[in-house]
């Protein structure tokens, strides 16, 4: 590991009171979890099956698997089926998984045998669980962290779990967002957008021949200079004032300033 989390600022300390309040606000009501035939957010295991060995790595599963060239162990945590564990052996040699599901951890451990990979598991939640686990070359843990309000101890206990690396992946906004129309539909309740309070933005340095940004753009921004012949009512400008047509979702690659509007 390169850095330890160390001691939290006043700034890192107030962004994680905001993640838990955030991620409050996605709490389903008690009277429709009451009225539920059955518990929400339980998954059928089939639906986080491995994919067979041989196939291309995300970008998540190279950065982990970099810092496996010579082997090791990898502990998957939230694990399911073991995607992400399994993603990377090899080169990994033995794997662990934590999973609150049973039924994840003995599709783990089934799949572990049939490639012929030592495997042990854990049952329970990260990180109540962590004193039981022991350390690995690398910690993976794929989509889990909107199951974390405190996601200090969470990423803490992640990070002391990791000998070389710990890789993280998750959506850049709540997975559930995509399902606030079928709340407001049928039980008339608005759910969060998923979008961040507030952002300041900052002026790309990069010309646009440079800048590779990737992120989403938004409508209708409005500048002080008149507008040219590119930019068009309707049009939309990254953070760095490159014009794209009113089609385009994104700008270039790699500029590293939000959207701005």
């Amino acid at each position: 590991m390169s850095h330890s989390p160390g001691r939290q600022t006043a700034a890192s300390s107030q962004a994680a009171r905001r993640w838990a309040e955030e991620l409050a606000a996605w709490a389903v009501p008690a009277e429709i979890l009451d009225a539920a035939p059955r518990r929400p957010h339980v998954f059928s295991p089939e639906m986080f099956t491995a994919p067979p060995p041989g196939g291309p790595l995300s970008r998540s599963s190279s950065i982990a698997a970099e810092a496996l060239d010579d082997g090791g162990a990898v502990l998957d945590v939230g694990c399911g089926g073991g995607a992400a564990a399994f993603a990377v052996a090899p080169p990994a040699t033995s794997l662990f998984g934590t999973d609150r599901q049973p039924d994840m951890l003995a599709l783990f451990e089934r799949t572990a045998a049939e490639r012929g990979l030592p495997a042990r598991t854990v049952l329970g939640s990260w990180p109540e669980i962590a004193e039981q686990v022991p350390t690995a070359d690398v910690v993976v843990c794929h989509h889990v962290l909107y199951n974390a309000a405190d996601i200090v101890s969470f990423a803490t206990a992640l990070h002391d779990h990791a000998a070389r690396r710990v890789v993280l992946e998750i959506t850049e906004r709540h997975p559930q967002v995509t399902r606030a129309p079928l709340w407001r539909h049928f039980w008339n309740l608005d759910r969060p957008s998923g979008r961040p309070r507030s952002s300041r933005p900052r002026r790309c340095r990069q010309p646009a021949s440079r800048c590779t940004s990737s992120r989403p753009l938004r409508r209708n921004v409005t500048t002080s200079a008149p507008p040219g012949p590119r930019q068009r009512s309707g049009a939309a400008s990254c953070a760095c004032r490159h014009n794209v047509s009113p089609r385009s979702r994104h700008c270039c690659r790699g500029c590293p300033s939000p959207p701005t509007g």
